[in-house]
């Protein structure tokens, strides 16, 4: 489905094309001379359909970054950045220079809770979870809680008790380890379904000398996939989490996937 957000008619209005599934729409966005960042957060406000731009923490970082929440389902979406040089888009009767594509791809809720978790957990204490999703300087981290299944996604990675009828929950290590561990297979099974060439990429990336792989390895796709999960963590999870998976230490640093996000 196509649908347009203007905020004028000026001939020099720079565009923005967005993918999105087909749980939301196409969106194709312009640019008043703002910021991409600022006009997004102003469009949200303009949107009727129940898609709504929010700027939350990002997991691994701990920066801001530019979510999209589907209010009707509701689901929560990352906005990643893809850029090529010499690139433009053929927008209506207009070419749009730049070339950037901004791809909004399904996300796992919990990743952004663990950041909130973790964080309470240095009280050590079990907490109602209103108390531990609480962010100045992110409000919209509320939206959080209004997902679906909440209760069920929480199981993964925390403790939680009842008292009167108020379930209190506490960051339990263990738990998020084994749960990783499953993402981590997850994402390498989608790697193997879809001969994506790990060993080349790992062995590139972290400046291995020798001869080139002539074929994957089964620690090549763990290495792989935990990289590519480490996106989505602090940075002493994911040293737990490779800890955990057993991985040699590589010869050199392996630095994980750039993020793409906004």
């Amino acid at each position: 489905m196509a649908a347009g957000v203007d905020c004028g008619e000026g001939a020099g209005a720079r565009q923005h094309v967005f993918l999105v599934p087909d749980t939301a729409c196409f969106y194709k966005l312009t640019d008043c001379g703002n910021s991409a960042l600022e006009y997004l957060k102003d469009a949200s406000k303009k949107m009727k359909s129940g898609l709504m731009f929010v700027k939350l923490v990002n997991p691994c970082s701990g920066e801001g970054a530019i979510y999209l929440f589907n209010m009707c389902l509701p689901q929560l979406f990352e906005i990643k950045v893809f850029k090529e040089k010499n690139h433009s888009w053929f927008i209506n009767e207009s070419v749009q220079s730049g070339g950037l594509l901004h791809f909004a791809t399904p996300m796992d809720p919990l990743f952004l809770l663990l950041h909130y978790l973790i964080k309470a957990d240095r009280e050590g204490k079990f907490q109602p979870l209103d108390q531990v999703v609480m962010d100045d300087v992110f409000p919209n981290c509320i939206l959080l809680l209004k997902l679906p299944e909440l209760e069920k996604l929480l199981r993964h990675v925390t403790e939680e008790k009842e008292i009167d009828k108020k379930k209190y929950y506490k960051y339990s290590k263990e738990k998020t380890l084994k749960w990783l561990e499953k993402k981590v297979n997850q994402t390498m099974a989608a790697l193997k379904t879809n001969n994506v060439n790990v060993g080349a990429r790992v062995q590139s990336t972290a400046f291995f000398s020798g001869d080139p792989v002539s074929s994957d390895k089964e620690e090549d796709y763990i290495r792989y996939a935990h990289g590519l999960i480490s996106d989505y963590i602090p940075k002493e999870l994911s040293d737990d989490l490779s800890k955990y998976l057993k991985l040699p230490e590589p010869p050199a640093s392996v630095p994980n996937p750039p993020s793409k996000q906004l």
